[in-house]
């Protein structure tokens, strides 16, 4: 149990890469870890989003909007898998205002205290806010990395990369590799 007492957000949308998210789902509680998947709920009290490849459904019942700072606080580590989940979240219905999620995401940038997880297209939530990863050490899928540059990235060509309180992964094929290192880096935490 490496993740006992740790509390983990996976942002969820539609089209999410069901291998992946189902990865996690069961890996991090099989750790410990307090795990909590987290949307933009529009007014619903629940949304149920179908995968990309299997069209598997999938319940989400908790948003990061109106999330107070204690509460984003008491999360350890939050993740931004890959897939079209990031670009149907960077979506705002005021085209002069940064999406609601790449603004939750802010915040949770300006927290040192959380561990922070990109993996594949997840990078596209950052680019209405590039300076969340300019000048980082970053992986991203192999379509994104004139992005991951253009944004002022230093993109870098391995699997899962660690740029302090920042992990990258390179595919949802990743995952595995991505959630290894992300309970690597939480347990280290517990121990000190």
């Amino acid at each position: 149990m490496k993740l006992a007492g740790k509390k983990i957000g996976v942002l969820l949308e539609a089209d999410y890469f069901e291998n992946e998210i189902f990865y996690y789902k069961f890996r991090f509680p099989e750790e410990g870890a307090d795990l909590h998947f987290l949307t933009r709920l529009w007014g619903q009290d629940k949304l149920t989003f179908l995968g990309h490849e299997y069209r598997a459904p999938m319940d989400c019942w908790e948003s990061f909007e109106n999330m107070s700072d204690e509460e984003l606080r008491t999360y350890d580590a939050i993740i931004v898998p890959s897939g079209m989940v990031s670009d149907r979240l960077r979506y705002t219905e005021d085209v002069e205002k940064i999406p609601p999620a790449t603004e939750f995401l802010k915040r949770v940038f300006a927290e040192p205290g959380i561990l922070k997880g990109i993996i594949c297209h997840g990078l596209w939530l950052t680019a209405p806010a590039t300076e969340l990863v300019r000048g980082r050490k970053l992986v991203c899928h192999n379509n994104l990395i004139g992005d991951a540059k253009a944004y002022g990235a230093i993109y870098t060509n391995e699997d899962v990369v660690m740029d302090g309180d920042l992990i990258t992964g390179r595919s949802g094929g990743h995952a595995h590799l991505f959630a290894k290192k992300i309970i690597e880096t939480l347990s280290a935490a517990n121990q000190n």
